[in-house]
């Protein structure tokens, strides 16, 4: 049922952070030709391999198409023990792309009721630089998946915004970034304390921190989740790099000084553990432009374009840590950190070069549902 009268905060419900108890985890087959080159050729064993991983403590729903779901199928069966295939649930339902953490439903929950948040996608910016040109089957995925899900859900209504673009510590907290949810392409009409209310009515927050920058040249226009992430209450991960000349120093270093002088939702100070980013940057190689199929009007790549690498775009599931890996480097100690953060989770690398090539990683792929008691 689609919920319009009430909000979230209005009924009771708040988002739970990602290192709460889940339920599963949705991700999207991908098969967008002007994302994936070769056809998706060199991600797709990526994908079969997380999911294959998540499968072993909690459910998968996996939405592919008609074209998709049998090389799906067979792909995730070579990487994944027989005994957990019936934790994966198949959803078909068409898209544009295969983030399901922009796409997807936000969850929101009282501790007993799980419900949907729908809100608005126009493909990171919609006519003003949004992605693609067509962005309608991903702007309808959420309130599909929540009605194919048998799950209520709230809808924004014209409110845009991704979910890679918030980061909820499940006890009121909500973290931004003011270079995404302020930029001209989303909710130009609003004000920054409009946006503001309606991340507090529809996340059930009661503080919002908004850090000014992301990740260098982040095509989302610097999503939280590249830069930032909870992995406890008032506790951060945040970006690094030591390299005063890289322009990623600047940006992190004003969100290292926003964090210092902030509190959470209960008067906390935040503990930050910095993350290096790739020592080496991960750019676009002639090989993959030779792979990329780009319709008219979508956004393009050049080679030697840098990527927006970031060791913070990882997904905290049951029991596990899965860790973009990017063959730098860093790539170890970025592992390392994620130890000390998540002592109790085994922490699992995964080669994501074929997936930031795409435009994103392993959290932009990935949307957790929460558990509930019921």
């Amino acid at each position: 049922m689609r919920i319009t009268k009430t909000t979230p905060l209005q009924d009771g419900f708040y988002m739970p952070a990602e290192f709460s108890p889940q339920e599963g985890c949705i991700l999207i087959w991908p098969h967008r030709k002007g994302s994936w080159p070769y056809e998706a050729s060199d991600a797709e064993p990526v994908f079969a391999r997380m999911i294959g991983r998540l499968l072993k403590t909690e459910k998968v729903w996996l939405v592919v198409e008609d074209k998709t779901r049998d090389r799906a199928k067979s792909m995730i069966e070579k990487f994944a023990e027989p005994e957990v295939l019936n934790n994966l649930c198949y959803m078909n339902i068409e898209t544009d792309d295969a983030w399901a953490r922009d796409t997807a439903p936000t969850f929101v929950t009282n501790g007993s009721i799980l419900r949907g948040v729908n809100w608005m996608f126009n493909a990171w910016g919609g006519e003003y630089d949004g992605l693609y040109s067509s962005w309608e089957k991903d702007d309808a995925l959420a309130a599909s998946f929540c009605e194919n899900l048998g799950t209520d859900y709230y809808d924004a209504g014209d409110f845009v915004l991704e979910g890679g673009s918030i980061h909820s510590d499940g006890e009121g907290t909500v973290m931004v970034t003011e270079s995404c949810l302020l930029s001209p392409g989303r909710n130009p009409k609003l004000t920054k304390a409009q946006i503001e209310d309606k991340l507090k009515a529809y996340l059930g927050a009661k503080k919002i921190i908004w850090l000014p920058c992301g990740i260098y040249n982040d095509e989302t226009n610097e999503h939280v989740d590249n830069v930032c992430a909870f992995y406890g209450p008032g506790k951060v991960l945040l970006a690094w790099t030591d390299d005063k000349q890289d322009p990623q120093y600047e940006m992190s270093l004003r969100d290292l000084e926003l964090l210092q002088k902030e509190t959470d939702a209960k008067g906390r100070h935040f503990e930050i553990k910095k993350v290096l980013i790739p020592k080496n940057p991960v750019t676009v190689s002639e090989r993959d432009i030779l792979g990329y199929e780009f319709e008219e009007g979508e956004d393009v790549r050049e080679v030697g374009e840098r990527l927006a690498a970031s060791y913070v775009n990882f997904y905290v599931g049951n029991g596990i840590v899965l860790v973009p890996q990017f063959n730098d480097e860093n790539d170890e100690n970025a592992l390392g950190v994620m130890r000390q953060a998540f002592p109790d989770r085994e922490v699992v690398g995964i080669d994501a070069v074929s997936l930031i090539v795409g435009g994103g990683n392993i959290h932009c792929l990935t949307q957790q549902i929460p558990a509930c008691n019921d």
